[in-house]
């Protein structure tokens, strides 16, 4: 058994029973407490703390939630994986796959939205929310990435982590687009390097005021053919850098590292079938046995939270409304506070339909913009090349991490004709060329005797776009999902800003490649839909000013104190970094204030 495999769910419910099949909430009303209910059952399903989602950021809202001691249960809407025994396919070997790891036609034509996705293929099918599984309205092209199971996305993510740095926080302030953000870096740097350290980042301290050092275990390795374009671009470039990427694999195991029972990551790039060996950061290997250790968790799974119960008399939210996704089931459960971790838009169709008579528009919506400003990150560009340097030299294994370019445009002043900018990914390598001529033993002869052929290079981009008032999700009117709630409404689209971006990525990047000695430069713009990007961010963002933002600065609602939003729904802007590393940071910053302010009795 995992480290959460002896961890029995055993919770009362409240029978409010519904019938077999689709949930019917049309005539739905709020529960009124009836005078034979037994008050012990309500004990039962009263806790400390209720952490709606158990992906990267509800996987640390546990961690700390229970290692302060607090009773904390955990609803997560799909099925329980535990670290592990539930990686079914972690193990295979590519000729052990029926289809040879590739994906029937079946399963693409059943998945047009889905099967886009660079990460879905036969060994990790489980662990993705198929199309017909949880419908929404595309009121513009968007493509909604969703793993619904114990660990969420955390067991897919590519584990990118940047730091944030002022450039970043300050964007919104220095061009007026969204909403000032109400912390700063240094609100932020200590609580990086606290779930750094236990996260397990590698990467190399570099010196930049754009990207800040972390605590970094040590760096993965350079191959020859990337060291030369960072040495070419440092030669020809005083503002632009090329630094190895920082990722969340464990390249030295420390002691925290060993405690959780995580060990050194194996370099086997097949991480998105969930790593056997925790070498990754994953809820399931990492923050979500931790917590069950204190013996403070309850794990639930099947649980679709279909609303936060608010109590207009004590002017606070009280508890959760939840669909067992097995028994259909309706239940409550009681907590002093909420932590809403369901992943940006899943956050955003929660508090939306949590309505009451104090908030009929959604939970803590009194100024009309839950759901609005969502934003997202621009990965339609892209660019290829070829060297003809270093015949002499191949790579050797595999490394999961590759070298990044941090953002270099509109960082000091305003330089162009868009706002914002760009970073970039950048790697190399060297294929292999196979003589497939000849019959019988020439032909296996042949095959025996591959030839290396030249380097290839290449790069893609990720754009910071602008959150835009236009840019919304809602709830449709008439459509419901399996368990009755309403689909969610998805308004979201690129601009003329998006557009522009990556006109200069391309153009700077081919002038980069050109200065680097490239060949055959070819560049692309796939034109892809939002969301493939998989960073959706916004719809309850975080701000100074209750009347244009939902949440103050410690991640709580302005009019709900005592629930809290630190998943992607909560950012402000998207800076061009990956987002998961400043989730992790913020739910462990909002964790500590809301516990104190519980102990102060102000929650």
């Amino acid at each position: 058994m995992g480290p959460l495999g002896g961890l029995k769910l055993n919770v009362r419910q409240l029978n409010y029973r519904l019938p077999a099949g689709p949930v019917q909430t049309s005539n739905f009303k709020p529960f009124k407490r009836m005078a034979n209910l037994n008050i012990d059952s309500i004990k039962a399903n009263t806790f400390d703390a209720i952490v709606i989602g158990s992906g990267i950021s509800g996987g640390w809202a546990a961690k700390e939630l229970t290692g302060k001691g607090l009773q904390t249960l955990v609803l997560e809407r799909g099925r329980d994986v535990k670290h592990v025994v539930d990686y079914p396919t972690t193990m295979m070997n590519p000729w052990e796959f029926e289809h040879r790891n590739r994906l029937p036609l079946a399963v693409k034509e059943a998945n047009p939205i889905i099967s886009k996705c660079y990460a879905f293929y036969e060994g990790t099918t489980q662990f993705f929310v198929k199309d017909a599984e949880h419908p929404y309205v595309q009121e513009k092209p968007f493509d909604w990435i969703r793993g619904y199971q114990v660990g969420g996305k955390s067991l897919l993510w590519a584990r990118q982590t940047q730091r944030w740095s002022n450039f970043d926080f300050e964007g919104p302030a220095r061009d007026g687009y969204a909403v000032d953000w109400p912390i700063r870096y240094a609100d932020l740097a200590p609580w990086y390097s606290y779930v750094e350290k236990f996260a397990g980042i590698s990467g190399n301290k570099d010196g930049l005021d754009t990207l800040p050092d972390g605590e970094f275990l040590p760096p993965h390795e350079w191959n020859c053919v990337e060291s030369h374009f960072q040495k070419q671009i440092s030669a020809k470039y005083k503002d632009r850098h090329v630094i190895m990427g920082r990722a969340a694999h464990i390249t030295k195991p420390q002691p925290i590292h060993l405690q959780q029972g995580r060990a050194q990551c194996q370099h086997r790039t097949i991480c998105e079938r969930g790593c056997p060996f925790g070498g990754y950061f994953s809820s399931n290997a990492s923050t979500l046995p931790w917590a069950a250790k204190t013996g403070k968790m309850t794990l639930r799974p099947n649980s679709v939270v279909h609303s936060i119960i608010y109590d207009e008399k004590k002017g606070k939210a009280t508890g959760v409304r939840v669909i067992d996704a097995e028994s259909k089931q309706m239940m409550e459960f009681y907590a002093r506070i909420i932590f809403v971790n369901a992943a940006a838009l899943n956050t955003n169709l929660i508090l939306l339909n949590s309505t009451s008579s104090r908030f009929p528009n959604g939970l803590g919506n009194d100024n009309g913009l839950l759901g609005k400003y969502v934003a997202f990150h621009n990965y339609r560009a892209g660019i290829s090349g070829e060297y003809d340097g270093f015949l002499d030299s191949t790579t050797e294994g595999r490394r999961p991490n590759s070298p990044y370019i941090p953002r270099f445009r509109n960082v000091y002043k305003q330089e162009t004709d868009f706002l914002r900018g760009y970073a970039a990914g950048f790697s190399a390598g060297r294929a292999s060329r196979t003589n497939q001529e000849g019959l019988g033993a020439s032909l296996k002869e042949n095959l025996h005797k591959p030839s290396l052929g030249g380097w290839y290079v290449g790069s893609h981009m990720m754009g910071e776009t602008i959150p835009k008032e236009s840019n919304f999700v809602a709830l449709d009117q008439s459509l419901k999902d399996p368990f009755g709630i309403p689909q969610l409404r998805i308004s979201v689209a690129y601009d003329d800003n998006d557009d522009k971006m990556v006109k200069d990525y391309l153009e700077q990047m081919t002038e980069m490649f050109t200065a680097a000695g490239f060949t055959n430069i070819r560049t692309r713009d796939d034109k892809r839909n939002p969301g493939l990007d998989i960073h959706e961010m916004g719809g309850v963002r975080m701000g100074k000013d209750p009347k244009t933002s939902l949440l103050n600065k410690w991640n709580q609602m302005h009019a709900v104190k005592n629930v809290f939003v630190t998943d992607g729904a909560s950012m402000t802007s998207t800076s061009t970094q990956n987002p998961s590393l400043t989730y992790m940071a913020m739910t462990a910053r909002s964790v500590d204030y809301a516990v104190k302010e519980m102990k102060k009795q102000n929650l």
